[in-house]
């Protein structure tokens, strides 16, 4: 059951990891600029840090703002 959850783990991180180069990719095509990018990312963070102080666990706050994991727990 402890394999399974890491390998899962493990899975997400990749595929957040995917979703956020494919967002970026798409962004650079439609020709938004970098501080638009900059802006976006900014208030997601914002967004993180309320959903934490609501309670809401790592994975939810990363399922709401598009944020992996590891950057929501650096806050």
């Amino acid at each position: 059951e402890e394999l399974n959850r890491y390998e899962a783990k493990i899975k997400y991180e990749r595929d957040m990891r995917y979703r956020e180069s494919c967002v970026r990719e798409q962004a650079h095509k439609e020709g938004f600029s970098l501080g638009h990018n900059e802006g976006a990312y900014q208030k997601a963070v914002e967004t993180a840090k309320k959903f934490l102080a609501m309670g809401l666990s790592v994975e939810q706050v990363a399922n709401g703002t598009g944020l992996s994991p590891e950057e929501i727990e650096k806050f």
